[in-house]
Parts: C-alpha cells; structure tokens; sequence
C-alpha cells in the first residue's frame, strides 16, 4: 500500500467482526473478489486495525470512518453518485507510535439499493478509513467493500401470462406462462399452442436475456447479455401441437428486476422466444418478467 512516502509508516486492514459471514464471489476487471454480505437491516461493525512499525510515527489531525453507497457509471469514470453517506470520528488529533485497533459499528443504516456490477454500472458499499495526516501531500486512505442483499415480500398479485401472436394466415400461436414473477430460485413453467401452422418451421428456442439500462433521453444506453438459449422444439409442428417450456432459474446469475435505481439504471429480465423456419428467418416474441428475491 503506497501512502506517497508513508508506505513504510504503517498498514491499515478493516475486519468485519462475524467471521461466519457469508462471502460473495464478484468478478471485477478479470479477477474474483470474495467479499462480505450484509441484507439490509444489518448493522455493520467491526474494527480498523492500523499497524505502526518499531521506530515509526504519525503525527495526524485526526481518523475517521466513513460508509459509502455510491453509483459508478463505466462511460462516466469521472463521476460517482452517493446516495448514502455516513462519516464516524475514530480519533482526535494525536501522534500514533504503536499499533492501534478503533473498533466501528453503524447502525440502522438504511441499504436501501441491492450491490450491482453490471456492464456499464457499479453500485458498491464501501468503509473508508482515513488518517489525515499533518504536512503531507496525501491523507493515509483504506478502502474495503461489502455486498447487499435486499429479501423482497412475495408479489400479492402474480397473474399469468397469456398471448397470442402470429403472421396472418402463415402462423397463429398462442403462449402461456404460469405467472409473471418469480423469486431467483424459481421454475418458469409454460406452453406453446400451435393454431395455424402454414409456413415449415425448423426449429424453436428460448432464451433468458437481461437488460441493463443506464442514463436517459439521448444518453440512454441498453445492453443486452444472454444469460441462457436452448431449443424447445426441433422439426414442424402440426396444427393443435402443444409443447411443454420448463426454465430453472437457480442455475444462473441472476438479480431481482431494478427499476430506476436512484434515477441512474435498471435492470430487467426477458423471456424471448424464437421460431427459426427452413429458409432461416427468425420470428420471435419477447415477454417480461419480474424476478424478486425471496427472504
């Protein structure tokens, strides 16, 4: 750790104080971070251990802590958002010549948005411990994240979904999906009903796309990643055929559906079903989904 020429005065470490907590696995720039999870009524706590070597000194106007929520934009690397702020004093002015622990805790700290790390946004939580060290050109600084989770309530209304769709006198479908929100370890359970069928069809898939939208009017940008794409159906299907969809959404990665979070982005989830004929032309037919995380 560089501190411009206190890189020898001392090393700072930040310990979160359940050491049973549980870890998350996060890909950031190539590499996997395990950090802490917190949901969001849990105090955070813990302490700031700042190791002093045999010899070194010091002299400070004070320590200080702070909590951090806070809204990254990739195409905007200049500019972060807080939306949530939260600074303790640790220490007064004083000369640090041995080792010292400052422990923390913040309470009732409301983490109202989910951690997210997506393609063009990151939102983190972050402690950020700070010497403000007297006649230096920089303050002593340590960072160390942690992750939110949000337990939503079940949706009180979860209707079906049910469309039909179709080119007129080629094809004629309609579709069916047993509800419209699902929890992140949830079974989405359908059917394909085949009423005209005039055009040779090859095959059918389905497909599982998240949406990432950030920024607005003309500097909104979308970003579509297929989570998942199987087939569902090879060969023509006849007249009156029904065909059977079944998506276990534990095996990906998935987030709850963001919307508008503090004004900067969302995060929506897609059902899209394609219908691929002998001359290759695709047709398809994309649905929402809500997807919620269960307590």
């Amino acid at each position: 750790m560089s501190f411009f020429g206190f890189s020898s005065s001392c090393t700072v470490d930040i310990q979160f104080s359940e050491s049973a907590r549980r870890l998350v696995e996060i890909k950031s720039e190539g590499t996997i971070q395990k950090i802490p999870l917190f949901f969001s009524k849990d105090n955070v706590k813990g302490k700031v251990i700042v190791n002093i070597p045999a010899g070194k000194r010091i002299e400070h106007n004070g320590c200080k802590l702070e909590l951090i929520g806070q809204i990254e934009m990739f195409y905007d690397r200049g500019n972060h958002y807080e939306f949530t702020s939260v600074v303790k004093e640790l220490a007064s002015a004083s000369i640090l010549s041995s080792s010292i622990e400052y422990p923390f805790e913040f309470n009732d700290i409301d983490k109202q948005y989910e951690s997210h790390n997506g393609i063009n946004v990151r939102l983190r939580y972050f402690l950020r411990f700070v010497i403000d060290v007297k006649k230096a050109l920089t303050n002593i600084v340590k960072e160390s994240d942690f992750w939110v989770y949000n337990h939503q309530t079940e949706p009180e209304i979860n209707n079906s979904i049910k469309m039909e769709v179709g080119i007129e006198e080629a094809l004629h479908i309609e579709f069916e999906y047993n509800k419209s929100k699902y929890h992140l370890r949830d079974v989405v359970i359908g059917k394909i009903y085949f009423l005209l069928v005039r055009i040779k069809i090859k095959h059918m898939e389905i497909a599982l796309i998240r949406r990432e939208s950030t920024g607005s009017g003309p500097n909104l940008y979308n970003e579509n990643e297929t989570l998942t794409k199987f087939e569902i159906m090879d060969g023509a299907p006849a007249r009156g055929e029904s065909i059977p969809i079944r998506l276990f959404l534990s095996g990906f990665d998935l987030t709850p559906t963001y919307r508008n979070v503090h004004g900067k982005f969302s995060v929506r989830y897609y059902l899209n079903l394609v219908l691929v004929d002998e001359d290759d032309r695709r047709y398809f037919k994309q649905q929402e989904i809500m997807l919620w995380r269960k307590g």
